[in-house]
């Protein structure tokens, strides 16, 4: 489960088995959860989920959570972080969890995006100004960093930051003080800095578009939040997290069917935990006042696709031709897509055509992706 729920309060799980297995809220921290014996992998997911319950993050890959172990450790400490991962893994969810683990959780987590602001706004919006220090400071104004002390601020996409106001970036860091634009004398500030990056910080500085001071100023512990499809441990209790926050009544849809499970633990994911958000939100619209989300209901932004045969590798292609098992696997994938394509990309369908059981069907697409010959959602 998420480390660290006892900190905010208890949550209330009332278990009890079930033919009919549902998961609903049923008050201010108090869930209802009925399973079904038999099918424990998806009750273990759904407990997560709700064990996870007031913005914990939700883990239930060994990798995810052995990060969320490594960040509780570095919560205890006052020591600047990095984290790194592509965009929709998660950084922020994560920064808040070191923010609530830490000395630091009864002050302010303020979180800014780098890349959302022109540089002159960026500026006194991290910094603060005076009144008059530009046309249009109408009013003084203290800036994220003063509104952040005593607590931790979020710096995500650091690696936006203009190279203008990485020097000044680095002085507030060393310096533990700001200087607000129009101002002449600094204010100390205590704030404990969580940056996140979608880049390759080190590539960048390679390329002059960020400060290797400043990289080392911010990379004291670095934590990497892998992309959903390398963590598909995390996938299933995701989905069951998003069923709580999106249905749009209680328990109505209750559960996500293992078949449903099944084919969103064989997508690619290109967009992370946003894309599966997307998924399962659009999943409960069709899926109306039904009991569950079944497989029809998994509308993914791109359908599986055969990786086009010029994206292949020259060496790959001829070594399909080297040996019988190569020959074979190549033949049983060609059907499989064929048939994915004739239904429209419905695995269940799929599954019933070819005479094999959709979690038959799962593992082949998942040897085929690793294989290169899939794309979903615009990648291999």
């Amino acid at each position: 489960m998420a480390a660290g729920i006892a900190r905010s309060g208890k949550i209330a799980i009332t278990l009890d088995h079930s033919d009919s297995p549902a998961l609903a809220l049923t008050g201010a921290n108090r869930l209802s959860l009925a399973y079904d014996p038999a099918a424990l992998p998806e009750a273990r997911a759904a407990l997560i989920a709700a064990s996870a319950q007031g913005g914990w993050p939700v883990a239930g890959d060994p990798q995810s959570l052995a990060l969320l172990t490594l960040a509780e450790r570095i919560a205890a400490s006052n020591i600047p972080v990095l984290l790194e991962g592509p965009t929709g893994t998660g950084k922020e969810v994560l920064a808040q969890f070191v923010h609530r683990l830490s000395a630091r959780a009864d002050g302010p987590f303020v979180a800014v995006n780098c890349a959302a602001m022109p540089e002159a706004m960026l500026e006194a919006l991290l910094f603060g100004h005076k009144k008059g220090a530009f046309t249009g400071a109408a009013e003084a104004a203290e800036g994220l960093f003063r509104a952040a002390d005593g607590g931790t601020l979020l710096l995500d996409e650091i690696g936006e930051l203009p190279l203008a106001l990485q020097s000044k970036m680095l002085r507030t860091l060393q310096e533990g003080e700001v200087l607000p634009l129009g101002a002449t004398k600094p204010v100390k500030v205590d704030v404990r800095v969580v940056a996140a990056t979608n880049r390759n910080l080190a590539a960048e500085v390679e390329a002059g578009r960020f400060r290797e001071d400043l990289l080392y100023r911010l990379n004291v512990f670095p934590l990497t939040l892998p992309a959903l499809r390398d963590r598909p441990g995390d996938i299933a209790p995701l989905a069951f997290a998003m069923l709580l926050r999106h249905a749009p009544a209680s328990g109505e849809p209750g559960w996500i069917t293992r078949e449903a499970l099944d084919a969103l633990e064989t997508h690619a994911w290109p967009g992370n935990v946003r894309e599966l958000e997307n998924v399962i939100r659009r999943a409960l619209l069709l899926a109306g006042d039904a009991a569950a989300i079944l497989p029809e209901h998994i509308v993914f932004d791109t359908a599986v696709r055969a990786v086009p045969e010029s994206a292949v590798p020259p060496l790959a292609r001829v070594a399909t031709a080297q040996s019988l098992s190569d020959v074979a696997f190549a033949s049983e994938a060609r059907a499989i897509i064929d048939t994915l394509s004739r239904n429209g990309g419905n695995r269940a369908a799929t599954a019933r055509t070819l005479g094999i059981s959709e979690r038959t069907l799962r593992y082949r697409l998942a040897s085929m992706r690793g294989a290169g010959m899939l794309a979903a959602g615009g990648a291999a």
